[in-house]
């Protein structure tokens, strides 16, 4: 087998069609068939199910996909590492990142980042968490700041702290008269606004999971896009939203109440590839206790349950 077989099968995964994969790879259906073929025939599996539309892949083929996109993200790495080496630039740091950690410490970090390393060419790329891992894996992102817990033993996740959630509430509404925290059910017959529509699993599931664990009904749910519609919705009087305590800077024009509940959290979690030993990862976590050990008003117990003080 070769790269050129790993790159067809990964297209045909990822399109689960092969006239689409063929129109992509530039070539003809046939010959990308008959290379699938012959990959299977080498390993003695089938990869594919050809008889279900769209196509399917095997168990079997499921493991080599995961494998397939590893190999090949290393590779691309390895390509653009001599490439860099070769022509003496910068090294370059992907972090992907969802986007309410702009709203916590993430923008400090980077500074500190730039100012420890001036030579480090920083990329940040904004990524839902579910799309973290497939990234670390293929090599597009170095590191990921999420907010999804995983399993997956290709990759090492460290959750930073556990985030605390507040309530985003149209300021003429009685349940924004006061700012004490909010008991989760109070939020029984409400129409709930929740983000992001897709994909999942996302930050919507973990707020559904936290409403259903306490047997909390809301009226409606209106799924939405991203976080500044749903609070745009909510000044706009069409439901509440919980957010992520730390984006309740966001919008002036909505009130906010902590949400109350022991697991009433978000975890912010820190991923990269394991067995990956560049001094950069070591350099981000690094600078992540020095956050920690000062202690600012986004890190602090004000806006989380827990936080982690070892990396």
């Amino acid at each position: 087998m070769d790269l050129r077989q790993f790159r067809y099968f990964v297209a045909v995964a990822r399109e689960r069609n092969f006239t689409r994969a063929a129109e992509l790879l530039h070539i003809a259906q046939p010959p990308l068939s008959r290379q699938i073929q012959l990959l299977e025939e080498e390993l003695g599996v089938d990869l594919i199910i050809r008889s279900s539309r769209p196509v399917r892949l095997t168990e079997a083929g499921r493991v080599f996909y995961e494998q397939a996109l590893q190999i090949l993200g290393r590779v691309e790495q390895m390509k653009e590492a001599t490439r860099r080496v070769g022509l003496n630039q910068n090294s370059v740091l992907s972090i992907g990142f969802v986007a309410s950690t702009l709203y916590g410490g993430l923008p400090a970090l980077v500074r500190k980042l730039r100012q420890q390393s001036p030579d480090l060419d920083i990329q940040l790329l904004e990524m839902m968490s579910v799309h973290q891992l497939p990234a670390l894996k293929e090599g597009r992102i170095d590191i990921g700041f999420g907010r999804l817990r995983h399993n997956d033993g290709m990759i090492v996740s460290t959750v930073l702290r556990e985030e605390r959630l507040a309530v985003a509430i149209p300021q003429s509404t009685p349940l924004a008269s006061t700012s004490e925290p909010l008991q989760p059910q109070a939020l029984t017959g409400e129409k709930l606004i929740v983000y992001p529509r897709e994909p999942r699993p996302s930050f919507a599931d973990q707020i559904l999971n936290i409403l259903l664990d306490r047997d909390v009904r809301p009226a409606q749910i209106l799924e939405v896009s991203e976080i500044q519609t749903a609070l745009g919705l909510v000044a706009a009087e069409a439901g509440l939203c919980v957010v992520p305590s730390s984006a309740r800077k966001l919008r002036s024009d909505v009130h906010y109440r902590l949400l109350e509940g022991e697991r009433a959290t978000s975890p912010i979690v820190l991923s990269h590839r394991a067995g990956d030993g560049s001094p950069h990862i070591e350099l981000v976590k690094r600078l992540i206790q020095e956050m920690y050990r000062e202690n600012p008003i986004s890190l602090g117990l004000e806006h989380n349950a827990t936080v982690s003080r070892s990396l």
